[in-house]
């Protein structure tokens, strides 16, 4: 019964991983993806998107991570994989579900959907790039132009070594509007022999549930449900004991957001952090009605010090109503 933390490109980073982890509930993470195209990326490459590479692959709270490649040309995602084994990766794990436009149109992604046999290739270049012991796992949606598509790439990964495999309940045209098709992982589950792991639209401790009944997936993958509730993974396992929890309120959630804006300002630019932070910020808006009435004017700022005014003001303000469920 784990669960995994999405990797989100320009969000999932690893001061995010390091936060979320502390918080609690979360087996393992996903970097955000390593694009792959012409010639061999150096080792600093590896370590932007992965730091945790320097404390064995782990974060501070010793959750393992494992290191994502996006690409589609099979020699240079083979020489890749074999440089992240070398440098320490635990797993090998292959996107092809990003639904961006530019991703798609350099042949990335979701638009590999279309071609199964590609993406077994894929798979199959990296399995037999690297060490037997490290497992090589993928994502994937269940289509790019409609979901028709789920089986049979779940087949191909599977038929090409892929151990284990994600899959976003969605096509790449859904994008992220609701619903999450969750019956098609349930088919695609009942079509593979290989471990599936649910993903999309857990929200809630009652989502993880139907999910898992809908699915028959006992592994699950959550993205912006965790970012919308930082301890949505606690709340799960304390759900899987039968034992009860206090949900992390509005003050404390704050004071996640604002750590993660220091941390993050000894990296990037100032206008950066706040970029992020707004991002962070809209998701709890689902739950959180303190979000809800600050958003005016947190969404104004651009500068860090008058937004995390806002932000703090936000814990005395009125309420307003969440955007719901």
């Amino acid at each position: 019964m784990r669960l995994f933390l999405a990797p989100m490109e320009g969000l999932v980073d690893d001061l995010v991983r390091d936060l979320l982890t502390d918080v609690g509930g979360i087996d393992r993470c996903v970097t955000e993806f390593v694009r792959v195209t012409n010639g061999l990326l150096p080792p600093r490459v590896f370590h932007r998107y992965a730091p945790e590479m320097d404390q064995g692959w782990q974060t501070p709270r010793g959750i393992p991570v494992a290191l994502q490649l996006l690409g589609s040309d099979c020699e240079q995602m083979a020489r890749h994989a074999a440089r992240a084994a070398a440098l320490g990766a635990p797993q090998i794990d292959l996107n092809f579900g990003c639904p961006a436009k530019t991703v798609n149109k350099h042949r990335g992604g979701a638009v590999l959907l279309d071609d199964p046999p590609l993406m077994a290739d894929l798979v199959s270049a990296v399995r037999g790039a690297v060490p037997s012991h490290i497992p090589v796992t993928a994502k994937i949606r269940l289509g790019y132009g409609d979901r028709s598509m789920g089986v049979a790439c779940a087949r191909a990964v599977e038929a090409a070594g892929a151990a284990e495999l994600c899959v976003h309940a969605r096509s790449k045209v859904d994008g992220y509007r609701p619903p999450a098709y969750w019956e098609s992982i349930a088919e695609i589950r009942q079509s593979v022999g290989l471990p599936v792991i649910a993903n999309g639209d857990v929200w809630s401790v009652d989502d993880y549930w139907r999910c898992r009944e809908v699915t028959g997936c006992d592994q699950v993958m959550i993205g912006r449900g965790l970012i919308a509730r930082p301890d949505l993974a606690r709340q799960i396992r304390a759900s899987q004991r039968g034992e009860p929890t206090t949900p992390m309120g509005w003050p404390d959630v704050v004071g996640l957001i604002q750590r993660y804006g220091e941390r993050l300002a000894d990296h990037v630019e100032e206008r950066h952090v706040t970029g992020r932070l707004k991002q962070w910020v809209n998701y709890t808006r689902r739950h959180f009605p303190e979000a809800e009435a600050g958003w005016p004017s947190l969404k104004r700022h651009k500068a860090l010090a008058p937004f995390n005014e806002a932000l703090r003001e936000t814990v005395r303000m009125p309420m307003a109503e969440p955007l719901g469920e």
